[in-house]
């Protein structure tokens, strides 16, 4: 019986058409070890932005573009990237050409292209690595699942894996000699291949090429189309780390797509499961929901103290390139990268940041003081962002963001009371005008709020002398001069002030300034009592007792 407080209902759509994974793939494993495994460090990190990610855009990159993107991840840190397909296309095969003839690739970075299994492309894809003095790694795939081989192949399990081995046969006899290549298998859509297929094939690939120690393997074992929860993938994952023939001599590798939006989360456990190597694209670009972000995935590491071992201290620049690359804009809410992802504008988020970056500013003398600011789970500083737009107000934030922005961009630290207070103010204005509001557009609305100009009252002059103060101030258009002894200046103004009608009842006074250095000056904050009601006012002035007499005349109009 369905729970009283369950009030969904069945649908329209026909869910009836599918089969879940399990009944299609049933992986043989009993006893799972990723579950209880920690990442502790990274893995070997593979962009295929210039194969797999280039053949997913509308418009594939022209060579001045891919020559960039590449630069850019040898930069990084990549030492091992994917360059091409160069039996798919005239340019992808002029890039790999470059790369032979002008050495850009610097000699510590291996070189990955692309192949099926057959063997006119393979001689073409042979041809092309001529000359590279670089480690480079020949990709060679075939589609292994059910439907692929009966639907798209027309081959059965068997004339499929004979299929596969005259291919590995064809990269063996052209390549074989050269010392500087090495070879990598993947069984296309292996996570809805049969397990023991899958390994069968992977066996057969890694006896042909005599994997060894000294010359490893590369097994890549994609989800090519995501099917399933992240915890089946780490399962297959894990029983082929476990069965594999060779296994010292295999670099095993994995290679998610995002078809259910669970991408990070299939590399994560698949590395848990043993895998040693990922591929994806920076930020994730790829055929339909994309490949596995692996720019996400290496942040993530960094997020828990592990080394990612790729430098992101300039993302912005990164995501720069990436977007001239693929002509693809990174959303404003991507993970680390996107515009608004180290920004608050909810109240209780602000107020909580606020008060974290405070606490962090007492520590941060220690060099590895910990950071545990509240809602940024990494530094914005380590990505080589500045505070500035750590906090941004709407009709959805509070007093916290708004003291922030005013303390951040000029210096002014607000009493928790004026916060509350002004957060009013600025309500209203956003309100209306459904508008964010900037730190020089908060300081205006502060500026109508509590320093409008005097008009009915205001001081025309004061002078001090040991315990004596003379103030005069014009009520009306009249001046009016009185001495007082024995007060300081502004308990003398407010005396002043009630004798002629206009009385101050001052709660309490507080010393800011705004901007710094010769450009500063002296800000009084004042809350005071008027038929009842505590309200507030402010005086600006470069000197500090001028500013608080303002501050009293403003809060007497």
């Amino acid at each position: 019986m369905t729970p009283a407080w369950n009030r969904q209902r069945p649908s329209a759509m026909p869910s009836h058409k599918y089969r879940d994974v399990y009944s299609r793939v049933a992986v043989p494993l009993t006893e799972r070890q990723w579950p209880t495994r920690r990442l502790t460090a990274a893995p070997l990190w593979v962009p295929v932005d210039l194969r797999d990610g280039n053949q997913a855009l509308a418009e594939p990159m022209d060579p001045d573009r891919k020559r960039r993107f590449f630069e850019l991840m040898v930069t990084m840190g990549y030492k091992e990237i994917e360059v091409g397909y160069p039996s798919a296309s005239q340019t992808d095969y002029d890039f790999v050409r470059l790369i032979a003839e002008q050495g850009i690739a610097p000699d510590d970075v291996t070189i990955v292209v692309f192949t099926p299994a057959r063997r006119e492309l393979i001689e073409r894809t042979v041809a092309s690595i001529q000359g590279i003095r670089n480690d480079v790694v020949i990709h060679m795939y075939t589609a292994t699942a059910p439907v692929w081989r009966g639907v798209v192949l027309g081959h059965d399990r068997e004339t499929l894996k004979e299929l596969i081995l005259d291919g590995g046969r064809d990269i063996l006899k052209l390549a074989g000699d050269l010392s500087n290549v090495r070879f990598q298998f993947s069984p296309e859509v292996f996570n809805l291949t049969e397990p023991d297929y899958a390994l069968e094939i992977c066996d057969a690939m890694t006896e042909l090429w005599e994997a060894c120690p000294q010359r490893p393997v590369v097994l890549n074992l994609p989800a090519t189309v995501e099917i399933a929860t992240p915890n089946v993938y780490a399962d297959q994952i894990e029983y082929m780390h476990r069965h594999l023939a060779r296994r010292d001599s295999v670099i095993l590798s994995v290679h998610p797509h995002n078809d259910r939006g669970t991408g990070i989360a299939c590399a994560e456990l698949a590395v848990l499961a043993g895998a040693e190597r990922v591929e994806g694209c920076i930020f994730g670009n790829g055929e339909r929901t994309g490949n596995v972000d692996i720019a996400t995935l290496a942040l993530n590491l960094h997020a828990q103290g592990i080394d990612p071992m790729i430098d992101f201290s300039d993302i912005d620049q990164i995501r720069r390139t990436v977007e001239h690359a693929t002509r693809l804009d990174i959303h404003p809410r991507h993970p680390y990268a996107g515009d608004l992802v180290h920004t608050a504008f909810s109240g209780t988020h602000q107020d909580a940041i606020r008060k974290g970056f405070a606490e962090h500013r007492t520590r941060a003398s220690s060099a590895d003081a910990e950071w545990r600011v509240p809602y940024l789970p990494i530094d914005p500083a380590d990505l080589g962002r500045s505070y500035d737009a750590v906090i941004r107000v709407n009709s959805q934030s509070g007093k916290g963001g708004i003291a922030y922005l005013l303390e951040t961009e000029f210096g002014i630290e607000l009493p928790r009371r004026l916060q509350i207070d002004f957060a009013r103010h600025v309500q209203r204005h956003t309100d209306a005008s459904g508008d964010e509001v900037t730190a020089p557009q908060l300081w205006k609305l502060f500026e109508q709020a509590y320093l409008r100009p005097a008009t009915t009252v205001t001081l025309s002059g004061y002078q001090t002398s040991n315990s004596r103060t003379t103030i005069t101030v014009r009520v009306d258009g009249t001046d009016h001069t009185s001495v007082h002894e024995g007060v300081g200046p502004v308990e003398a103004l407010t005396g002043a002030l009630a004798a002629h009608g206009h009385p101050v009842d001052v709660v309490s006074l507080h010393q800011t300034s705004t901007g710094t250095g010769n450009d500063s000056e002296a800000l009084t904050l004042l809350e005071y009592r008027t038929n009842g009601t505590t309200r507030w006012a402010a005086g600006r002035d470069r000197s500090v007792l001028a500013a608080s007499l303002a501050a009293v005349i403003r809060a007497a109009i």
